[in-house]
């Protein structure tokens, strides 16, 4: 079970990709379960568990409305100006809605409320969150 694993949102997934196939491979022997250049997605799997998970940045942005957002500042760069997320907190749950109001409840704000995503994988259904603390969190379930 995908309960809970990093995703790292990347701007170049081309570049990304190849990168972290090499170094999972050499340290794990461990190679892509699937890699998707279209949906900018890949994933690896650890002990039958997802590991790891590359999406495009920008795919993202767009999805949870900050593609507008200068890519390339860093918050520790210009504290406070807004930049799109690098990374996030995924959560596989067994009903999305639930899930979210319960984060919801504790303070989160929903930034793409729970919708079908078949472009993304069969029968995926997400919502994206925003955590009090500022992490970007999405609720799934396939």
């Amino acid at each position: 079970m995908d309960a809970l694993y990093p995703r790292i949102l990347v701007r170049d997934f081309p570049a990304a990709v190849e990168f972290y196939r090499t170094v999972l491979d050499e340290l794990y022997g461990v190679q892509p379960v699937k890699v998707i250049p279209e949906a900018e997605y890949a994933n690896w799997d650890l002990d039958g568990q997802t590991g790891l998970v590359l999406f495009g940045r920008a795919v993202m942005a767009n999805v949870i409305g900050t593609a507008e957002l200068a890519p390339e500042v860093a918050p520790e760069v210009a504290p406070g100006v807004a930049a799109p997320d690098s990374a996030m907190l995924v959560f596989k749950v067994d009903e999305v809605e639930a899930a979210g109001e319960v984060l919801e409840k504790l303070g989160a704000t929903v930034l793409a409320p729970a919708q079908d995503r078949p472009q993304w994988g069969p029968n995926l259904r997400t919502a994206h969150l925003r955590a009090p603390d500022g992490t970007l969190i999405e609720l799934q379930s396939y």
